[in-house]
């Protein structure tokens, strides 16, 4: 009996809640949608053209009225973190982030239908959140790993450009270069700006979106003295050749910071596996010799 008191209560106030959720969130979304329609340029990314807010009709509207604003441009912008990988769009994420939440308050409702008490109505709420943020989760730790990459392959990049610019190379030819040689999420994330710089996009805009985009604290700092020395007039291949020595410098340091965590990595496992087969080998034979004894 109290299990289907309970679900009645869930039956009548989940749609409540989604009802109350999407009327207050309405005219905010109204207006977020007119003002990104009033600031998209020529430069609007391609993947806002099409995407959840343009689609009034159908399961778009649906998905666009069960997602807060809040939670669409969080994907969004982990999204960009990710590189955007292939088959990840925003829609399917949103999408998955409603299933596996339903999915989740099914598996809460049997449980509590099945136990009823507090703690199973607070398991199934914590069930239901942490179902909700998976593919978040997910795209932020794939969002970190191509961080780590790209501060990587930058001091690489930034040797192989200050060589161009040496050679003879303008910067923007040597940042060509690098970006065609290059295979990693960085070589992309060039070849993008320098798509939006041949399109008219002013450099210094372009690079700050690279930056945007990426949000590496290294390449933030490259960007920053390469648009200091554009203003002021310094020679570029001093501000490479500078920039690549200390980003290497930080690269060996990162490498030792990891290495310096490796014994503090290693003493849990050690006392967990390794201690008590050690006591056991060591202590056994005399605890059997007491036991013999008395």
């Amino acid at each position: 009996m109290p299990g289907v008191v309970l679900a009645a209560v869930m039956a009548v106030v989940l749609p409540l809640a989604l009802s109350v959720h999407v009327v207050l969130s309405r005219p905010g979304r109204v207006l977020a949608i007119a003002r990104r329609n009033l600031t998209r340029g020529l430069f609007a990314s391609s993947f806002e053209v099409g995407t959840l807010e343009s689609r009034r009709t159908g399961w778009g509207a649906l998905l666009r009225a069960l997602t807060p604003d809040g939670s669409a441009r969080r994907v969004r912008g982990l999204l960009d973190l990710a590189g955007r990988p292939e088959g990840w769009t925003m829609t399917r994420l949103l999408w998955a982030k409603l299933g596996l939440g339903v999915l989740a308050a099914v598996v809460g409702l049997l449980l509590g239908t099945s136990s009823p008490g507090p703690f199973t109505v607070l398991l199934s709420v914590v069930l239901v959140g942490a179902a909700y943020h998976v593919p978040e989760i997910v795209l932020h730790s794939r969002g970190q790993e191509r961080q780590r990459a790209i501060a990587q392959e930058l001091p690489d990049v930034l040797d192989q450009m200050t060589i161009a610019v040496e050679a003879g190379l303008g910067f923007e030819g040597a940042l060509a270069r690098a970006a065609a040689t290059g295979t990693g999420p960085l070589a992309g994330e060039l070849v993008r700006t320098l798509q939006d710089v041949t399109v008219g996009r002013p450099r210094r805009e372009a690079y700050e979106a690279l930056v945007r985009r990426t949000e590496v604290e290294d390449l933030r700092r490259f960007v920053g003295a390469i648009n200091q020395a554009d203003a002021y007039g310094i020679a570029v291949v001093d501000v490479l050749r500078v920039q690549a020595d200390e980003m290497r410098l930080k690269r060996r340091q990162r490498a030792e910071e990891q290495a310096m965590k490796v014994p503090v990595k290693v003493t849990f496992p050690l006392m967990a596996c390794i201690l008590p087969a050690l006591m056991i080998v060591v202590v056994g034979p005399s605890m059997i010799g007491l036991t013999q004894v008395f």
